[in-house]
């Protein structure tokens, strides 16, 4: 299994500056990666004084930074911002990370989950230990399990203190995503629950209202779901039957629904280009020119839980969420959302991966970037003659 990255990497979260003398690729180097750029997934760190290495097994993002989880809970390669007081210079492994099983992390702190206990480490302060931790027993039922963050046993675990929340058995939480402001939880039924802030309709219950309570998503109830995902100020859930829900904010298309930010930005461009061309009439300062795609109903909050039409259809796998982007990988070819700098409210095909024979397994989407987990894709057989 390989990862390729994308998107922001003003703080090398995707790709280190200093390998740019090495790669020699043009997506080195630069602020805004735009092609799926490999990452390397051999770390090294020091044992004892020694250089050892680990696969990287699972990505985690946050804005500025990239935690890698290692096979065989070796532990977390740190990538990216490091903060001013961090102490974590070994090669950028977190030393204290060693034997973890699950990690998460955001802007001021990483989460470490362990067999027998669990860790909140904040970037700036790591070397007076950890700032909460709390220990965890091994079910009966199944001793060998571990946490699956952000979930602990009990509750989970919040972006800024107080870190652990409860949770009511009475949810059978199976899964759990957190956004800046919001939660979104799917039970062992698969039903959906949301709670927080609700601005912009990212708690999916028609309003803009917020909820201190776990509440069920109405419009999704008697339709079991298998995976959440929660972004910025929108909210994506896959169904059993592997459809995409989406609901939330759509400011610049993140929901795959029309967008009037997104339609100003292509006309804009579009009048810039006529601007330029030598047989055009458009005068400097003249407006966009208004279309019959003025007419076209826009959706800025779409407050209940929208089902997302794919063309061509297909079933969707995994998906996860970003600030303001979403990314879904489907059964067929594995593909993306969105492949370039210009914004965009319709899903469109990463051909990249496609191009180069790789069926994508997974996605996780950082704040304002992407990473994609692949395999090789098999090439059909063909039949003898």
């Amino acid at each position: 299994m390989r990862w390729f990255g994308f998107g922001f990497n003003g703080f090398a979260q995707i790709v280190a500056h200093e390998q740019s003398a090495i790669d020699k690729t043009d997506a080195v180097n630069e602020l805004k990666i735009i092609c799926p750029t490999l990452i390397n997934t051999s770390v090294k760190k020091c044992v004892c004084g020694r250089n050892a290495s680990s696969e990287l097994q699972q990505i985690r993002a946050s804005w500025s930074r990239r935690l890698s989880l290692l096979e065989d809970d070796s532990g977390v390669f740190l990538d990216g911002f490091r903060g001013l007081g961090s102490s974590n210079k070994c090669c950028g492994f977190v030393e204290q990370s060693r034997g973890c099983k699950d990690a998460t992390n955001n802007e001021s702190q990483f989460t470490l989950a362990f067999q027998d206990r669990v860790e909140v480490w904040d970037f700036e302060k790591n070397e007076n230990g950890p700032v909460w931790s709390m220990d965890v027993r091994p079910s009966l039922e199944t001793p060998d399990s571990c946490t699956k963050l952000p979930l602990v046993p009990g509750g989970y675990i919040a972006l800024k203190p107080p870190f652990y929340r409860p949770i009511s058995p009475h949810l059978q939480a199976k899964s759990l995503a957190v956004g800046p402001e919001h939660v979104i939880l799917l039970s062992a039924t698969g039903a959906v629950y949301t709670w927080g802030q609700g601005s912009h309709g990212q708690l999916g219950h028609g309003s803009l209202t917020s909820e201190e309570e776990p509440r069920a998503v109405e419009a999704l109830w008697g339709v079991p779901m298998k995976s959440v995902a929660a972004g910025g100020w929108h909210c994506c859930c896959i169904s059993a039957t592997h459809d995409l829900y989406v609901w939330g904010w759509n400011e610049i298309g993140q929901l795959g629904l029309p967008s009037r930010g997104v339609r100003k930005v292509q006309q804009q461009n579009s009048h810039e280009k006529a601007l330029q061309s030598p047989d055009t009439n458009i005068k400097p300062g003249d407006e966009p020119t208004q279309t019959e795609d003025d007419k076209e109903v826009f959706i800025s909050i779409q407050a209940f839980p929208a089902l997302l039409d794919l063309n061509p259809q297909c079933d969707v796998e995994a998906v996860s969420c970003g600030s303001r982007h979403t990314a879904a990988v489907t059964g067929e070819y594995g593909q993306l959302g969105h492949k370039n700098l210009l914004s965009s409210d319709e899903p469109q095909c990463i051909e990249f991966f496609k191009d180069h024979h790789l069926r994508v397994i997974d996605v996780v989407c950082g704040a304002w970037n992407t990473f994609a987990a692949v395999v090789k894709q098999e090439e059909p057989q063909k039949c003898p003659l």
